[in-house]
This record gives structure tokens, sequence and C-alpha cells, in this order.
């Protein structure tokens, strides 16, 4: 069993933060300021345990919110004794970014200088969120200059913060109704240097296409004009909810929208395993691609009269097959678009992948008895 993502964050953090503070700020308390950090620490699960040393935090450094942002901010260069670069590493400064959101709405500059600092260490993404709620101009404007920072972790925030569907945080409802500020962001950042950015935008994009399908339709058509593979790459990553969901415009977009002409031949229809009730033994089934009889097939508990059923069915090829075709239902219409009758004649085919199978390939599908 997997070990609780709280243990990562254990005892040695609030010693930790303690010590990188003192080193910067010597009347910090840091005995006082662990003791008080630990009490029901064990409690607590991992965000829980953050904002619980983000209110340790806000009780031992100065009371005055500027000059305990610029301790903090002075603090998280000092060494900590601990890995912060990898895996559950940058989690040291998840209490830091809880503090800038919680205390320092009121003080605009200081908190962006400290979130610009944290999101290269940590993730400023949940932090900026209130500043978009009680400062959007301004948090607006700022993230538009952040936009050409030098800094990946600083332009993906810039994405990442203002997804209107972030997981683990308050959804933005402002944005989730007009997000056009949003799009505003991406437009500076779907064609950026690093893909880490870029599937950032995605996600951003796959958020707002939830709300508001027809801007993403429009959004995806624009941006696939004369684009680079890496924007081709950005515009599919973004439609996999609208995929997922069958629309057909994004299916189009995908290159699915097509519906190619598929000749299918040589095909014998043929049971694996019997339905419950099956036709009498010595009775032939019609079941050949070209409509003609196929060989009989032995009956198990059938009964004289009723149509044959089969629980499982397999294509066996006998020579060569263009597209792979799975049968369902009365009308056999299978997940690539095939339609045939019951009696085995291929009516209509067509493929959704365009992707060729090789000979003697097969193809098992399933029909209904109860649609017979």
């Amino acid at each position: 069993m997997a070990e609780p993502l709280k243990n990562q964050f254990g005892a040695d953090v609030p010693h930790a933060i303690g010590a990188m503070l003192q080193a910067v700020h010597r009347p910090f308390p840091v005995a006082a300021f662990v003791e008080d950090c630990l009490s029901g620490y064990d409690t607590l699960e991992l965000m829980p345990r953050g904002r619980h040393i983000a209110s340790a935090l806000r009780k031992h450094l100065p009371q005055h919110v500027p000059a305990a942002l610029d301790i903090l901010v002075a603090s998280l260069g000092q060494p900590v004794g601990r890995e912060t670069t990898a895996g559950m590493g940058g989690f040291l400064f998840m209490p830091h970014c809880f503090f800038v959101a919680e205390h320092g709405l009121d003080n605009f500059e200081e908190s962006m200088r400290a979130q610009h600092a944290l999101t290269q260490r940590f993730t400023a993404e949940f932090s900026i969120r209130p500043f978009l709620v009680r400062h959007p101009k301004a948090t607006l404007a700022r993230l538009r200059k952040w936009a050409n920072d030098p800094s990946d972790h600083v332009r993906r925030l810039v994405s990442e913060g203002t997804r209107p569907r972030l997981p683990w945080a308050p959804r933005l409802a402002a944005f989730q109704a007009d997000p056009a500020p949003v799009l505003e962001l991406l437009e500076l950042l779907r064609d950026d240097p690093a893909l880490y950015v870029r599937r950032s935008v995605a996600n951003n994009l796959n958020d707002i296409g939830k709300d508001h399908p027809q801007l993403l339709a429009a959004t995806a058509r624009r941006w696939l004009q004369d684009a680079p593979p890496e924007r081709v790459w950005v515009v599919r990553h973004a439609l996999r909810w609208a995929v997922k969901q069958g629309a057909p415009w994004a299916l189009d977009l995908m290159g699915f929208g097509h519906v190619p002409t598929v000749t299918l031949g040589g095909r014998t229809i043929a049971a694996t395993r019997p339905g419950p009730h099956s036709a009498p033994a010595e009775e032939p089934v019609a079941g050949r691609a070209d409509n003609t009889p196929a060989p009989s097939w032995r009956a198990h508990g059938g009964r004289t009269g009723e149509r044959p059923c089969f629980t499982d069915w397999q294509v066996r090829p006998a020579s060569r097959l263009t597209r792979s075709v799975g049968l369902q239902g009365t009308g056999f219409e299978s997940a690539h678009g095939a339609v045939a009758s019951p009696e085995g004649q291929i009516l209509k085919a067509s493929s959704d992948s365009g992707a060729n199978n090789s000979r003697g390939s097969s193809s098992r599908f399933e029909s209904p008895c109860s649609k017979w």
C-alpha cells in the first residue's frame, strides 16, 4: 500500500522552515514556532498541515504583513538540509503560499513579488487565485507581463493559475462566465518553447471548453491555421474532453470527421461460443460477407424454430481486409462504422482511425440476442 503523502511532509518541515527564517531574521522564535506547528499536526492531512503552519507563521512573524512577506522571500534561498527540487521536496514552500493567499491580499506588490519567487520553487497556482478575485485587473495585468518571463515556472503560472476549473482549487466563476481575459493570456503562450507551459495552456483551454464549447471550437480552428506541430499538439490535447463527449466538431478537427468507403470481401462470420438460445444443430447459418451460406454449426441446447444467436462472433480472414470491422446488434453497427445485415452481408463500412490492419487480423464483437 502506498505511503500517505502527508508522511513526506512530516515534523521536520516546521523545523526546516524555522531555521530558514531565523537565518535571515534573528528574532524569529524557532522553538515556539515549531511547538505551535506540531500541536495537533499528526491528525492533519497534507493540505491542512500546510495551512496549519501558515497560521503559525502569522503568529510568529512580524505582524506588519509587508515586513513578514519580505522575510519569507529572503528565507527561500537558505540551506534547508533536505531536497526541494524533486518529488515532494517543493511542498516545503506550500505554507508560504498559503500565508500569501490568506494574509497578503491587502499588500498587492509585496504579494506579487513573493509569488513570483515562490512559483519557481513550488507553485503559486493556488495562491494567485484569491488575487484574481480581489484584484482582477491588476492581477491580469501582472500576468500579461509574466507571460514573457524568462522562467518556465512563472510563464506556466500565467496559464495554470487562471484555469477556471483548476483541480484542488475553488473555481473562478468570473472566468467561467467570461473566459475572454484568460484566452487573451493563452494566446501569448500557445507557442511557448516549453512543453511544460504548453501543456498547461492545453489544460486551460480544455477547462474553457467545458463551459463554452463553441468558443473552444472557434479557437481550435483558428489556432490550427498554419500551425507548427507543437501547436497542433496543444489543440489536440485541449480537445480531449470534447472528443470524449463525442462532439462532432471536435472529432472533425481531430481528423475523424471523414467517412471513407471500405470494401470488405472474402470474410466468413463464424461462431466461437453459442448463445443461450441457439438454432437447431443442422440449420445452416447465412454468414458470409458475400451472402453465400456458411457451414453448419453445432447447437448447444437450442430450440427448433428460433433464430440463430451467438454471444461471441469472429470475422475470420480469407484474403485481405482493408479495415478492421467489428459488428454489433441486429444491424451489426460497429465502433468503426461498419453495418451488416443479420444474414452477414456487409451493407456499409467505414473507419474512424485510418489505420491499416495486417493480413490475418480479426475483430471480436457481440450480438445481443434480445434485439434479434
